[in-house]
């Protein structure tokens, strides 16, 4: 499909929302959990979701020490991006059943 691209980034910036919600993270820890879900993504995919949602307002960044190396940016979902999340989940869960009707529908006829 040749919109994966497009479809995986807008479904990213919601998974990383609700990440982020549960825990402030910095972008290498959040490109870990996403992995650990089963996203197959990088640091080169996740960095710029994150300054995208930092742009909109959706995060709020903290540089805190880090004890390896410079500071480390720490990302919070702000009230905004709560909002967004709320918004992303919804509709993800209506999408998801529509798909979900048709995709059964479709295979329970080609059974037949």
């Amino acid at each position: 499909m040749n919109n994966d691209t497009q479809m995986m980034k807008g479904i990213l910036e919601g998974c990383i929302l609700k990440i982020i919600s549960e825990e402030e993270l910095y972008g290498y820890k959040t490109v870990e959990r996403l992995n650990q879900i089963g996203f197959n993504v990088n640091e080169a995919t996740v960095y710029p979701i994150l300054t995208r949602l930092e742009n909109k307002g959706h995060l709020k960044v903290e540089k805190r020490p880090s004890p390896l190396g410079p500071m480390r940016k720490y990302y919070f979902v702000t009230p905004d991006g709560q909002v967004n999340l709320q918004e992303f989940q919804e509709t993800w869960l209506r999408m998801m059943k529509m798909v979900n009707e048709l995709m059964v529908v479709d295979d329970y006829d080609n059974q037949k």
